[in-house]
């Protein structure tokens, strides 16, 4: 679970990595420029990682599968090797999809106004910039995109299908709340990164007045929350925050 979680803080701070700076520099300069190169460098990078975010997600509710569902089996089935050559393929995954998606926007022309009405280069922008005809395009980007979704969906429906039938089963009380416990951070993590994702990609290309904030949800605010998420139900975490608070309310009560 932990090398899943590693990998998963990683891909949050390159996913945060490709945008928020470019962000910033924007916010902090008079010059708002981008080169089509590198706009198209950076939408492959968003993809990229993004793409590689949806399979590891789904990746985990199978270990979360695995662990609920066969516990005297989940270190042989899940064992270094495994783990490894799934993670591995979840960058295969989205390195295909970046290239799926990158590769019908570069194609498109661009005659102006080229001013983008974003904080990062994204399918639908671009798009709506083209002079030329983008329905190759759109219909490759709700295709690969749609893909994309219905393989996360169903791998993660399909786990936790299988979760909950496994739980209920459990006969006591305790175990039960342990069981959903331990699958509760994961669920919500998937739930915030998927239903963005879902608003912006599975529709065609227009426009919305939410879509900025929706992407600065699921591209700045997700990747902050994940560490949070996944630390506070550590009973380690717990317990240390307990302590932390313990010692303050010592040191105000000798302070009085």
């Amino acid at each position: 679970m932990y090398f899943f979680l590693s990998n998963l803080s990683f891909l949050d701070l390159s996913f945060s990595t490709v945008t928020v700076p470019r962000t910033l520099v924007n916010f902090l300069s008079q010059s708002k420029t981008i080169s089509f190169n590198d706009c198209v460098t950076q939408f492959f990078f968003v993809h990229f990682i993004g793409g590689a975010e949806c399979f590891h997600l789904t990746l985990m509710a199978y270990d979360r599968y695995v662990a609920i569902c066969h516990p005297l089996r989940y270190t042989t089935i899940m064992n270094r090797t495994v783990c490894l050559l799934l993670v591995v393929s979840t960058w295969l995954g989205g390195f295909t999809h970046a290239c799926a998606q990158s590769f019908p926007i570069a194609q498109l022309s661009f005659c102006g106004p080229n001013e983008l009405d974003h904080f990062f280069c994204d399918s639908h922008t671009l798009s709506l910039l083209s002079c030329s005809d983008t329905f190759i395009s759109e219909v490759a980007d709700m295709a690969n995109s749609g893909t994309l979704a219905l393989i996360c969906f169903l791998g993660v429906f399909i786990s936790y299908a299988y979760i909950i039938c496994t739980i209920l089963k459990i006969r006591s009380a305790e175990g039960r709340r342990k069981a959903f416990s331990t699958c509760a951070s994961h669920f919500l993590v998937v739930i915030l990164f998927f239903g963005p994702c879902v608003f912006l990609y599975m529709r065609p290309s227009v426009v919305f007045a939410a879509d900025k904030q929706v992407s600065v949800f699921y591209t700045i605010v997700t990747p902050l929350l994940n560490p949070c998420i996944y630390t506070l139900r550590s009973e380690e975490v717990k317990k240390a925050m307990k302590r932390l608070g313990g010692k303050k309310s010592f040191l105000g009560t000798n302070m009085n």
